[in-house]
């Protein structure tokens, strides 16, 4: 990702990164929940379009840890393993764009498998009309209601909207950093000058994936709350909103989706570029 070392050199880097961009986003992505899945959020004292942020960033944090490492390690796998896969199929001889899509391809796909019984979970507890405490409460219903498939419902969403998000914007930040111009390594300001660049990229890449998969998280979403099947929650919607249901919770989902892809992208090339310098790489 970052600095010109490889990526199996800094595992640590990603899922520190990943985890900071989760931690300072939790209340990003819960506004974002509570928008794309169409819970009534009820606040007298601001306006109706300020209630969702109101409401995401005011206690209770229900499954906050639950959320936040899901998404840690969720990321950190995605970019970590694409990073080092791309690096892995380049040795082997494969060429550049497929190098770069089949690694988020494959694990995107495996942790949204993996992550899914979480995802549900976290995001049924952010409705404010919702009495259940904690995550272990909302897996526990969920099973109760639905069985253990229950806990996998919406993974074909889920699959749909996350892979073409990571293998887009992981597309986006290996053209960048191709595009943009080299840094010069003799400039005494090539420190700030790779931290623009990555901020540059990083923001491209975020953006990118995000407004690429809103009607899939809506859809998905619309799963999570009503299980119905996918087909039947999109005529669900459609009955309900038009086409329009296309673009619900479109504001919410570029903040809360571009800006954790894009500071995951570029805290990790500053935990490099900071490890590299300390090891004394350019």
């Amino acid at each position: 990702m970052g600095g010109g070392s490889a990526a199996k050199d800094h595992p640590v880097e990603h899922f520190s990164a990943s985890t900071l961009a989760a931690i300072l986003n939790y209340p990003l992505w819960r506004a974002s929940a509570l928008g794309q899945s169409g819970f009534r959020v009820l606040a007298s004292s601001v306006p109706p379009s300020l209630a969702p942020y109101f409401y995401a960033f005011s206690p209770p944090y229900k499954g906050l840890g639950a959320t936040v490492m899901g998404m840690s390690w969720a990321r950190a796998a995605i970019f970590y393993g694409s990073d080092r896969g791309k690096e892995i199929l380049l040795s082997m001889g494969v060429s550049n764009l497929p190098a770069t899509l089949i690694p988020p391809l494959i694990v995107s796909t495996g942790v949204q498998c993996v992550n899914m019984p979480l995802v549900r979970a976290t995001i049924l507890l952010q409705n404010p009309e919702s009495n259940v405490p904690n995550i272990r409460e909302s897996l526990r219903q969920i099973y109760k209601a639905n069985g253990i498939g229950g806990l996998w419902h919406g993974t074909s969403a889920g699959i749909l909207k996350t892979v073409p998000k990571y293998c887009t914007a992981i597309f986006v930040k290996d053209y960048m950093e191709r595009a943009l111009p080299a840094v010069d390594p003799s400039s005494p300001t090539r420190d700030r000058d790779k931290l623009v660049h990555s901020a540059i990229k990083s923001s491209a890449a975020g953006v990118a994936g995000a407004a690429l998969t809103n009607p899939l998280d809506v859809i998905r979403n619309e799963m999570f709350k009503t299980n119905l099947g996918l087909f039947d929650a999109i005529r669900s919607l459609h009955n309900e909103l038009g086409y329009s249901f296309l673009s619900r919770g479109m504001s919410k989902n570029l903040v809360a989706v571009s800006i954790p892809v894009a500071s995951t992208i570029f805290f990790t090339d500053a935990f490099i570029q900071f490890s590299n310098s300390r090891e004394g790489i350019e």
